[in-house]
């Protein structure tokens, strides 16, 4: 453990392969990453869905798959966990296990503890993804379909970014603009990017307040 923070992370495979067949009950796939510009194995929608979150986050620049394989004892004797990803942002490191809260289980939480305990050897941040409010990735997924860069002939970003200045609903910036359902998807757009910022803690909607967001101008 004591030398496991000064491991190179980056450039490197997943500690164990992603297996697909045809009568498995999770869904594995690849999931591409705007932040890291290629793409992520996971083993769950669940997984995917955090995949997604940490694409959004902005200050991501790197994620790993199954990066480690843990070894600890416990008073039944030793154990072996593989934490599901490895996060590195320009505000840390984050070790992450995903799993549903209602699937978690007393040996679930051993392995999460003594996870927890490494991450924290090695200076490092650790979680575990277990419950999304309904409403946060189906938001968060709508922004991403506008993640890619957006012109802009018609001018009318200035104007979005005016009224989320002043922190006005998401329907008065789009009426406010004289091209209403081009000013909705720059909106998206501006939102993705972090230009923009809006509550998560509420489903997006036209009464959501919109303001400046992190990389906002």
């Amino acid at each position: 453990m004591a030398d496991l923070a000064a491991a190179p992370v980056t450039g490197l495979g997943p500690i164990r392969g992603f297996a697909w067949r045809r009568d498995q009950r999770h869904r594995p796939g690849l999931k591409y990453m705007v932040s890291t510009g290629r793409l992520h194995g996971f083993e769950s929608l669940e997984e995917a869905g955090l995949l997604l979150a940490l694409d959004f986050a902005g200050d991501v620049t790197e994620v790993l798959s199954q990066p480690l394989r843990l070894k600890f004892r416990t008073a039944a004797g030793w154990r072996k966990h593989t934490p599901d990803f490895l996060a590195i942002s320009r505000l840390g490191i984050w070790l992450i296990d995903v799993r549903p809260a209602d699937l978690i289980q007393q040996e679930d939480r051993e392995s999460f503890a003594a996870t927890a305990e490494a991450a924290l050897t090695c200076g490092w941040h650790y979680a575990v993804a277990a419950r999304w409010k309904p409403h946060v990735l189906v938001t968060v997924d709508e922004m991403l379909s506008w993640r890619r860069p957006l012109a802009d002939p018609l001018g009318v970003q200035p104007g979005l970014l005016a009224g989320a200045g002043k922190g006005l609903s998401f329907r008065k910036i789009a009426t406010g603009s004289a091209f209403e359902p081009v000013a909705r998807a720059h909106l998206l757009h501006l939102l993705w990017c972090r230009r923009l910022g809006v509550d998560l803690s509420q489903p997006l909607a036209d009464r959501s307040t919109v303001v400046l967001g992190s990389e906002g101008s």
